[in-house]
């Protein structure tokens, strides 16, 4: 299938599934997320306790204190939080830190992607006017002052950068966890089947050196699993994850059995108390207790794949109480031990017969891991709180109180986390340095890069008006003219036509927009609209696309652009008065073969068109020319037969459209050289030197078309940045 159609299908869907959910559908999403989402949420319990130093633990008080702050900490971040307010704070029911920036983009006058036309306005213009926002102080500051919109910049690509770290680190630390616990399982059982000290030593030394080499290998046997899709992997290890759940909750049953006065810890007494005596030590204590709620951001950022109703109920039937019955087990099996001569039992200990979890290696992961996740939560309730007042229009006063009940309590994490820094949590430092150079480079480039091809376009009259008087001459054919500019002629092809003047029979202007929103529904994806006089037949096609949606993953994108400007050739004169300005653009969709104006014919054909000025460009050589005349599937479009409707002079442009379409396409990009201007500083040339090799190396093609070679032709432009 298609990728475009697949991914196409695949969002429709989701929000098929989320418009028509039956508890049917909620219990097998809620089984599904399982093997997905809530993996990171139950593996916690192998590094929360075990990240903590044993020097760090002083009584079996201590212990029931921070249990405590395990119990509320849970249920006040993931439960209350999570669960019950941010998973309501969805964008089109996709999840995450960027669809709530999106959500304060489209609410508040924010946003600063670039853009030099709004097709926001004119989609808006299409469906009818949209509600108008209450007026606030709140809205009036943030679109007045631009330095707010920078920070809110600053704080969303922070907040995924966390994100990301956090997702870098947590294979990491739970596969090693695991690891650490079978090399130390290995240890005890060779001390108790083999006598011989020389014997048990190697062994020792052997396995003990294992965890790291197993865990590597563990890893790329999990990453290699993902190409099979969620789905799958999903269907995998939701039982695994199932009765992983059922052990540990087994276990910490037994536990509380053992030593039932942990359950008196649940009383938020027990956080005072260790706030009262609290100093440098036990406060260093609580960066590993706010792992507890890895995975609860997970929860949320994976919004889009599954439904809210499922990803509550498993949590609040499920995930929720079988960890808090795991980590007061947990807590009662350490604080049970702790003081005795067997003051230095490990946690792996609180399982009956020593079925083991060890922790010893993995506290520096833990401490990097813990500033992560906090770092992130921050940033989802800063968002979150200009959310609850400028999205869902409540009063300051709530989201106030929202910012200040969940940001105090996040901040005190932090600053226990901070306390970790030289045992481990320097390396998310690193980590953030490095995503964050790289999301704010890109993000220079291409502001910088699109201020150039805005301030050098030159006006659609240059071509219409000038061109004669430059001796231009037209070629049968269509020209596909890819620009980042939604108006005016970009540099590249001015620069073109300059020193080669020629340019086909057909041209199309093709521009992507990307607004705000998730997906753009499939009967408002383009922008159609005339460049010039009928005359000239050239013609502006801006793709509107989400940032969820694939637009360019399509072979079949230009056959929709195509039957896409028949419908607006064919709608033109009757719809004129209500097309939108400027360029008289139209709204139409993806629905080829829906509309009267082209019929399209699928048939394998050898595309042996006449040989295109991007042809003749690239060779003169009939033997490479025919070399490139690749079998292809294409679609062939024909006028309607009986068509009363329609005029002779729409029925001409049409035909002249079909038959530049027969004749052959020529594919024109423009490719950027970015030049440093002299004297510029030290950051500027890191940003731009970033982004060079980005665009270089690390970007997909501007248009993934599957081009030939030979219908290709790249225009170099140097941009003086």
């Amino acid at each position: 299938m298609d990728p475009a159609l697949r991914s196409e299908t695949i969002s429709n869907e989701f929000k098929e599934n989320r418009e028509k959910e039956t508890w049917r559908r909620t219990i097998l999403l809620s089984f599904q997320s399982l093997g997905i989402v809530y993996g990171r949420l139950s593996t916690a319990p192998l590094y929360v306790f075990g990240s903590i130093l044993p020097d760090d633990l002083k009584s079996d008080k201590e212990i029931h204190e921070l249990y405590s702050f395990i119990f509320w900490t849970l249920t006040l971040i993931s439960l209350l939080k999570y669960a019950f307010i941010v998973l309501s704070a969805d964008d089109d029911g996709e999840g995450g830190t960027f669809p709530l920036y999106s959500l304060l983009c489209r609410h508040a006058k924010m946003g600063l992607l670039p853009n030099d036309r709004s097709a926001s306005e004119i989609i808006q213009h299409d469906r009818g006017s949209p509600r108008i926002k209450v007026p606030s102080t709140t809205r009036k500051c943030i679109e007045k002052y631009k330095t707010g919109h920078y920070f809110l910049l600053f704080l969303a690509l922070f907040g995924c950068c966390m994100i990301i770290s956090d997702g870098v680190l947590t294979p990491s630390v739970s596969v090693l966890s695991a690891t650490s616990t079978f090399g130390r399982s290995m240890i005890k059982l060779s001390h108790r089947l083999i006598s011989s000290q020389k014997i048990r030593e190697h062994l020792d030394e052997v396995l003990t050196r294992l965890p790291v080499p197993m865990a590597c290998a563990i890893l790329v046997c999990l990453f290699t699993l993902q190409h099979y899709g969620t789905q799958k992997i999903s269907f995998v290890f939701a039982p695994i994850v199932i009765i992983w759940l059922t052990f540990i909750s087994g276990i910490g049953l037994y536990n509380i059995a053992q030593n039932h006065e942990i359950l008196y810890a649940i009383s938020p007494t027990y956080m005072l108390r260790f706030l009262k005596k609290v100093d440098i030590i036990s406060w260093k204590a609580l960066g590993s207790i706010i792992l507890c709620t890895a995975g609860s951001e997970v929860m949320f950022a994976n919004l889009g794949h599954f439904s809210k109703r499922s990803l509550k109920v498993t949590f609040v039937c499920l995930i929720y109480p079988a960890l808090i019955v795991c980590y007061a087990g947990q807590a009662a099996f350490i604080s049970r031990y702790l003081g005795t001569k067997d003051a230095n039992v490990n946690l792996s200990e609180s399982i009956p017969n020593r079925i083991t979890v060890g922790f010893r290696d993995i506290a520096p992961i833990g401490k990097a891991t813990g500033l992560a996740i906090i770092s992130g939560m921050l940033v989802t309730t800063c968002l979150m709180s200009l959310v609850i007042a400028l999205s869902w229009e409540k009063s300051v006063f709530i989201a106030a109180c929202f910012m200040l009940f969940f940001g105090s309590l996040e901040a005190t994490y932090l600053s226990s986390c901070l306390l970790n820094f030289p045992r481990g949590a320097w390396f998310i430092t690193v980590l953030l340095l490095l995503f964050l150079t790289t999301m704010v480079s890109w993000y220079y480039g291409t502001v910088k890069k699109y201020q150039f091809d805005v301030e050098n376009k030159v006006s659609v009259e240059w071509l219409t008006d000038l061109s004669p008087g430059l001796g231009i001459s037209r070629v049968p054919g269509i020209g596909f003219i890819y620009t980042d500019i939604s108006s005016g002629i970009p540099a590249f092809f001015s620069h073109f036509i300059t020193n080669l003047p020629a340019f086909h029979q057909v041209l199309i202007f093709v521009s992507f927009k990307s607004l705000p929103v998730p997906y753009i529904s499939e009967d408002q994806r383009y922008l159609i609209g005339r460049v010039g006089p009928k005359e000239y037949k050239i013609y502006r096609c801006v793709v509107l696309h989400g940032y969820r949606d694939h637009t360019r993953d399509s072979d079949d994108f230009e056959d929709h652009i195509i039957s896409s400007i028949g419908e607006f050739i064919a709608r033109e004169e009757r719809d004129y008065e209500s097309l939108s300005s400027p360029e008289r653009m139209m709204v139409l969709g993806r629905s080829m073969g829906d509309g009267n104006a082209l019929i399209p014919l699928t048939a394998d054909s050898s595309d042996n068109s006449h040989p295109t000025l991007t042809q003749r460009s690239h060779s003169d050589d009939p033997a490479e020319l025919s070399f490139a005349a690749i079998r292809r599937k294409r679609v062939r479009f024909m006028l309607p037969k009986n068509s009363p409707e329609m005029s002779v002079s729409v029925r001409k442009e049409l035909q002249e459209l079909v038959d530049a379409r027969e004749s052959g396409t020529a594919y024109f990009l423009g490719q950027s050289h970015l030049s440093l201007r002299r004297g510029s500083n030290l950051l500027k040339k890191l940003l731009i030197m970033v982004y060079v090799f980005l665009d270089k190396n690390a970007r997909e093609p501007p248009v993934a078309l599957n081009i030939p070679h030979a219908a290709l032709l790249e225009v170099g432009t140097v941009y003086t940045i």
